[in-house]
């Protein structure tokens, strides 16, 4: 072999190896990098161009993205990743004729690709408003059946009309919509904005009226964001596919790869629009990438309530929890901040051991609530909260009357009842009135690690130990990684005189164990149990 050529295949394999390093690591930046290098010295190794698109893409690195993509597709290969990333390049540009092309080049002839039924009909649309053709809405209208109306896609026809400037048409339609998805009541939001843009406001005011209607007491994360019109190619297609990868992301175990691509294509188009960038922020989080996440929302008053209580939360489980818990409660300094949020801050001050915030946090969350069904069930649970809070004080005085509270006000809810049991059992308090509370709460969930756990303890601590070991058995499967369920095993086998069994578990648990608790299963492991060592 050549001098040269040996040297190419020495540093494309030192570039090949450094980038699966950078690739495990989640560092696709660094990853992208060693690619582009590999790619220096062997341009035609067998799949790079695709790995380099995708680290591109994972990195937010367009022009690279761009790069590979037009590679691929030079090559002959319509990879569905390539496609989106040239359209979006296209659309960029305004080339109307190259964005048709691409499209063209992977039509679903057999009727069988999802995504593309989910892209097509909005991006054709688009871009007949960019070229000024007539009746752009016709691909969304045509997209299903008049039998099985889409409403989302209805709602995204009346965006197209709004801006193709036939406003009287789409005022009509748009009363005919239903708003009965989550996803038809964001775009509907959408419409709203735009009216009011277009001098519109008593249709955009009957239109919020139904969105609120439809959304009843839910308070959407995206729901909350300021409303922003739609009224160009690029800002229409960058919405949707927004949309697109919020609702894929809430697939179950689906992978984050998908809404990851959905939700860049998004931003590249309009990184002004807040609902693209909240979509991008969950992306990236869900992928692995907080770091990058966090990137997207600065610290500062430009951020809607909902985006700083976002950032708050990606700060806290970076471990900065003074700056958290300051932005978080930025976020609710309004006196009408959404009640979500008032909760979402009350977690946040609960996670990050500040007693005196959280008691803050839930005082201010409990005087927002009123007296209807839905509001007397979330009361309970603040003061289910605030009980849990004094308990850490080891204050049982104040806790028990909120918890007595809490039962009133829910006396069938079986996490409320097995709280209330639990809590009073494990400092000896009214033993069989907690018990009772306990038995009531699993056979209302006995499929609840947690439940069952407590009433297996429950039956140790009352002496019947035959009786807990197979409950705690059962909850142990159900949990295995709880170290408290895992230690009131080891216990209750120690007890029950499977001594073995006991130390095995113990030492399972000492591998999960907090400080106090691996301290007192240490004890255990070395003189078995006694009196000062079974759990609390």
């Amino acid at each position: 072999m050549p001098a040269r050529a040996a040297d190419d295949v020495e540093a494309a394999l030192d570039a090949f190896v450094r980038a699966r390093l950078a690739e495990e690591a989640g560092e696709p930046a660094a990853a992208l990098s060693a690619l582009t290098a590999v790619s220096s010295h062997a341009p035609g190794l067998p799949g790079l161009h695709g790995r380099m698109l995708e680290q591109a893409i994972e990195a937010g690195d367009f022009a690279a993205a761009r790069s590979a993509a037009a590679t691929l597709w030079d090559d002959g290969n319509r990879r569905f990743d390539a496609q989106l990333v040239l359209i979006v390049d296209a659309l960029r540009r305004s080339d109307w004729k190259a964005v048709r092309s691409y499209l063209a080049a992977r039509q679903d002839k057999a009727g069988v690709d999802v995504i593309s039924k989910l892209i097509d009909p909005a991006i054709a649309a688009w871009i007949d408003v960019g070229s000024r053709e007539k009746r752009p809405e016709r691909w969304l209208l045509a997209a299903f059946p008049a039998a099985r109306p889409q409403p989302a896609l209805q709602l995204e026809a009346v965006l197209v009309e709004l801006a193709a400037r036939r406003t009287d048409e789409a005022v009509r339609h748009l009363d005919t919509i239903g708003l009965t998805d989550r996803s038809s009541q964001l775009v509907a939001l959408r419409v709203a904005a735009s009216l009011d843009k277009i001098g519109e406001g008593e249709a955009a005011r009957r239109l919020r009226a139904r969105i609120a209607l439809a959304a009843g007491e839910r308070e959407d994360p995206l729901l909350l964001l300021p409303d922003q019109p739609v009224s160009t190619p690029r800002a229409g297609v960058a919405h949707w596919l927004g949309l697109l990868a919020d609702g894929i992301a809430r697939t179950p175990n689906g992978s984050p790869s998908v809404p990851l691509l959905f939700a860049r294509a998004a931003w590249w188009l309009n990184d002004s629009d807040w609902q693209v960038r909240a979509t991008l922020v969950e992306a990236l989080e869900r992928n692995e990438q907080p770091g990058d996440a966090l990137a997207l929302l600065p610290g500062d008053a430009s951020l809607p309530p909902a985006l700083l209580m976002r950032r708050a939360e990606l700060l806290l489980d970076a471990g900065d929890e003074a700056e958290a818990l300051r932005l978080a409660e930025s976020a609710v300094a309004d006196a009408d901040a959404p009640r979500s949020l008032l909760i979402r801050f009350a977690d946040l001050a609960r996670q990050s051991d500040d007693r005196v915030a959280a008691a803050r946090a839930y005082a201010r969350l409990e005087a927002a609530l009123g007296d209807d069904d839905r509001d007397r069930d979330l009361r309970a649970t603040v003061l289910i909260a605030e009980a849990d809070l004094a308990l850490q004080a080891d204050d049982w005085d104040k806790a028990e009357p909120l918890i007595e509270k809490a039962v009133a006000l829910r006396p069938n809810d079986p996490a409320i009842l097995n709280f209330a049991g639990y809590s009073a059992l494990e400092r000896r308090r009214n033993v069989d009135a907690s018990l009772a509370r306990i038995e009531a709460a699993w056979k209302q969930a006995p499929q609840n690690p947690s439940i069952t756990d407590s009433l297996g303890w429950a039956y140790f601590l009352t002496g019947r130990v035959d009786e807990a070991v197979p409950l705690l058995e059962r909850a142990q499967r159900g949990d295995p990684e709880n170290a408290v369920i895992v230690e009131h095993l080891g216990d209750a086998y120690w007890k029950s005189g499977r001594k073995f069994s006991a130390r095995y578990v113990w030492r399972a648990a000492a591998l999960i164990a907090d400080a106090d608790m691996a301290t007192r299963i240490e004890t255990k492991l070395r003189d078995g149990l006694s009196p000062a060592t079974i759990a609390p």
